[in-house]
């Protein structure tokens, strides 16, 4: 049947022979793809009386959203709060070599760093679609200076900062521009941190809560000033008490605004957060889980010393220190190990893991409408995927971007 070229001349591509993560179940039909877009093929068939111009045989792969990666510090060497010359190779180089993880979008991440470093990193960076040359970026993740002393993890303490009078205007100063930032995340008992919440709100950021000491009704009442976000659940807060479970209880609060959900990164690497503290978040609130590499420079490279922002950190195995100690600092797990570690963990279904690196990130962000599904129209970032949860391909814009090599295997 020859193909109606009225509506658009792009040609129609139409993956066959695959299972499909669609409405949160693999569903055995047909991917067709157009002009970046998934396509409806009813509409397709009745309404432009088309049909495919090119069609590929997935050999029962699983089709899933691109993965969407809301904390990474870097990685291959490169890492997003040194501020070099090159800076822009680095986070295209970054953008590149995660492809081959199954990331198809992400925020590079800053932690604490002097206002100089924000000043000189931040006009550097650039919201952009993905193609050939790398993953999509969504905007910054600043992960700090506003944070808690106590809890500041493996971030530079002569750099934190806390909020003065006209604390949003202090912010602003520190970061130098807000224009290509996504996430702020920061620790929510700061005096003043609620004014500092509702302006970011205001202006299309996610606020996370994160390297704090805060009690369950600080964490609630920053929720309801705005904050969507958990950094990296149990990692940098106070652990789970009984009688006040801090930001970990906000998984189970019931002082959440109608209407709203409260998201949560988890490193899974088998390192950050042990098997069980993930059945235990994963069993109490399943739908707000996104998972999150919390990648560094080390990452992709041999064992040794790298860096991380202001510090050396010393990478033995998948465990990275802060030189000379024992503060862990970010992790090397890449988001397809994470994704597979997840699922073997909790012993959720492969859609449930899929969804926690792509749906859910897609959420949080409210870009649901254009990545992290499947869905009709929406952008054709996507993976093919063996049982394993391995990556055999990824497609950005419905083009291919990356293949495992098999000739070698």
């Amino acid at each position: 049947m020859p193909s109606n070229k009225s509506v658009s001349d792009a040609p129609i591509v139409q993956f066959t022979n695959c299972r499909i993560l669609r409405d949160h179940q693999l569903q055995r039909e047909d991917l067709w793809v157009r002009e970046g877009k998934i396509l409806n093929p009813e509409k397709l068939f009745f309404d432009e009386k088309g049909s495919a111009d090119v069609q590929l045989d997935c050999k029962d792969s699983i089709i899933a959203p691109g993965f969407i990666d809301v904390q990474i510090n870097g990685g291959f060497g490169v890492d997003f709060s040194l501020a070099t010359d090159d800076f822009k190779s680095g986070i295209d180089l970054v953008s590149q070599k995660i492809l081959s993880h199954g990331v198809t979008s992400f925020c590079p991440t800053l932690v604490t760093s002097p206002p100089s470093v924000y000043h000189q990193i931040l006009p550097q960076i650039s919201v952009r679609n993905g193609g050939a040359h790398g993953a999509g970026i969504l905007g910054a993740h600043l992960e700090g200076p506003f944070i808690s002393k106590e809890k500041k993890g493996a971030h530079p303490e002569h750099c934190l900062r806390t909020f003065e009078t006209g604390a949003f205007q202090d912010l602003l100063a520190t970061y130098g521009s807000l224009n290509c930032v996504q996430i702020v995340t920061l620790a929510p008992e700061m005096r003043r941190s609620s004014e500092v919440i509702q302006e970011l709100t205001k202006r299309g950021i996610c606020v996370s809560l994160g390297h704090s000491v805060a009690n369950l009704s600080q964490a609630e009442e920053a929720v309801q000033h705005g904050a969507t976000f958990i950094t990296h659940l149990f990692n940098a807060m106070l652990p789970f008490h009984h009688r006040d479970p801090g930001i970990v209880g906000l998984l189970t609060s019931d002082k959440i605004p109608a209407g709203r959900r409260v998201f949560y990164g988890m490193i899974s690497d088998g390192i950050h957060t042990n098997p069980a503290a993930l059945r235990i978040a994963h069993r109490a609130h399943p739908k707000g889980l996104v998972l999150v590499t919390d990648a560094i420079a080390g990452m992709g490279l041999a064992p040794g010393r790298h860096t991380l922002g202001q510090q050396v950190v010393e990478i033995d195995g998948l465990n990275t220190y802060i030189a000379g100690t024992k503060t862990l600092s970010g992790s090397v797990a890449t988001m397809d190990t994470c994704v597979r570690h997840f699922q073997e963990a909790t012993g959720c279904s492969v859609e449930t893991a899929l969804e926690a690196a792509s749906l859910h990130p897609a959420q949080l962000l409210g870009i649901e409408h254009k990545k992290g599904t499947l869905n009709y129209d929406s952008d054709a970032d996507f993976l093919m995927l063996n049982d394993s949860l391995y990556v055999q391909a990824t497609y950005i814009a419905g083009e291919e971007v990356w293949r495992q090599d098999v000739s070698g295997m």
